[in-house]
């Protein structure tokens, strides 16, 4: 269940996703893993640059909804998140030269957001990871790799998710490849 502040009528509709902790596991499930799409799944410092990289023309940040929320049960498990606690959510699309290539779902806890970390309830079109990777006190951990659960055509068939953390705060962010990216 959302918050009154949250607009649920923009969100992006993303597959319910198995996470798997290496991507050779999660490759034994869905082989599309291991091929093209490796690339994208395990792109090192900000996935935000590497897409920028790849644009012949323009990039942009399409904010689709953010605002307070309730994560999942499974995120909210992650992240170590009492039942029904309220974080700050946010949905974005990443388009490359006019064209969708990653929908992108971001949970940062209540806490996160005092002193510094208030920013990320401002960054509007801009991207999280120019934010993060541009602060010293930020650290990303490990890559996941997620299989989406019975996707419908065009939707995202693989995932990635990483947790960042800055003392004792972390929030969580997940990146879904659209299959254009890697094919």
């Amino acid at each position: 269940m959302l918050s009154k502040g949250f607009d649920q009528g923009r969100g992006l509709n993303l597959p319910a996703t198995r996470w798997y902790r290496s991507l050779p596991a999660a490759g034994l499930h869905r082989p599309e893993a291991l091929g093209p799409a490796r690339y994208w799944l395990q792109v090192p410092g900000s996935f935000t640059r590497a897409l920028k990289q790849q644009c012949q023309l323009d990039f942009q940040v399409d904010v689709c909804r953010e605002g307070f929320g309730r994560p999942s049960r499974e995120e909210a498990n992650t992240l170590n998140l009492a039942n029904r606690q309220l974080a700050w959510i946010r949905e974005v699309r990443l388009v490359g030269d006019g064209r969708p290539w990653v929908l992108a779902r971001t949970v940062i806890p209540l806490d996160c957001l005092q002193g510094r970390g208030r920013a990320l309830r401002h960054l509007g079109n801009k991207p999280l990871g120019a934010f993060l990777f541009s602060r010293r006190q930020w650290q990303r951990g490990e890559l996941e790799t997620g299989i989406t659960l019975q996707p419908d055509h065009g939707q995202p068939r693989l995932a990635r998710r990483s947790l960042f953390y800055r003392q004792h705060h972390r929030l969580m962010v997940c990146e879904y490849l659209l299959p254009e990216l890697y094919r």
